[in-house]
């Protein structure tokens, strides 16, 4: 079971889309070594000859930074989780995501989203660091974390993975944070076409393949403003100059990187807010034509303490 922080958390997050505010809810930075076993193209030489991803997403060796986290909202009377993240108490192959004892829930209820209170968790893919807190341990048993929710992926992702001959690690991912949620009755599967679908009004489901079959993005918009959450169709603003760099795990690169141009050209130019799943701060930005490709033109978040607390904190969350 999760205990309570001994130290009060950080100031969550936010962007504001029309009449929607977007929290991210921190999880964990990932280790250096990430980027080049995900992103094994991103070479340093590369890396460093574009000025703009320091210092925000790159490090003065080239080395990219890559966080983890989600994102939470409300729509109407509806209060949405997009992607679950890691999760606590896995046992994972990888020892970055390997029995993880974070604060995820507690930074989740000191934004105003206790997990009784979500009422919706959209799953971008089911890969493992966007599901694993779709369930929590309870006296031995993975149950849903979110127990009040309905969880929503695409019907292309389920059906792909269920037809997949899984390695070992893969099967126990399923087994304890995609599986329980089914023997809950809580999954739904949607049906995504190639324009997308309104899942919401105010929410689209964009088709983005390849890194998985059936993967979405999520569009949000509101009173004239647009977001647009990637997911894993992007994995670090570095994508931005060098499309063409794709994650090591795609399933099918060619059409990864078809999916990231798609979105990239479509958002190019636009006040559309991109929120990145694993961007490090500053996690959001518009997207620009640069070069030959494009960048990333961050947004910075603003802050918001715990609710009943006076923030000490304006826009970008400095002093």
């Amino acid at each position: 079971m999760d205990t309570a922080p001994a130290t009060l958390p950080d100031p969550a997050a936010f962007w504001t889309v029309g009449a929607i505010t977007v929290y991210r809810i921190d999880e964990i930075l990932l280790p250096p070594s990430t980027g080049s076993w995900l992103l094994p193209s991103a070479t340093p030489d590369l890396v460093n000859a574009q000025e703009w991803l320091h210092p925000h997403f790159a490090d003065d060796e080239g080395t990219l930074l890559i966080d983890s986290h989600t994102f939470a909202l409300e729509l109407g009377s509806l209060r949405i989780l997009v992607d679950t993240s890691i999760g606590n108490g896995k046992e994972r192959a990888n020892p970055a995501w390997h029995d993880l004892r974070t604060d995820y829930l507690h930074s989740m209820t000191a934004a105003g989203f206790p997990p009784e209170s979500v009422d919706l968790v959209i799953l971008t893919h089911l890969h493992a660091d966007h599901v694993g807190w779709n369930t929590r341990e309870v006296d031995g048993r993975w149950l849903p974390t979110f127990p009040n929710a309905r969880y929503v992926t695409s019907r292309t992702e389920r059906e792909f993975w269920s037809g997949y001959d899984m390695d070992d690690a893969r099967a126990q991912m399923f087994q304890d944070s995609v599986i329980p949620v089914e023997e809950a009755g809580l999954l739904d599967l949607v049906d995504v076409p190639a324009e997308g679908t309104e899942f919401l009004t105010g929410l689209r489901l964009l088709p983005t393949p390849g890194h998985t079959p059936g993967h979405v993005a999520v569009e949000l918009t509101s009173h004239g403003h647009t977001a647009v959450i990637t997911g894993d169709c992007i994995h670090h603003p570095v994508q931005f100059a060098y499309p063409g760099i794709g994650a090591c795990i795609d399933i099918d690169p060619r059409q990864s990187e078809a999916s990231r141009r798609t979105l990239l050209d479509s958002l190019a130019g636009t006040d559309t807010l991109l929120l990145g799943t694993h961007f490090a701060p500053p996690t959001a930005g518009q997207v620009v034509a640069h070069e030959d490709a494009y960048r990333l033109s961050p947004v910075p978040a603003s802050r918001a303490l715990p609710s009943g607390l006076t923030p000490d904190w304006c826009g970008d969350g400095s002093p």
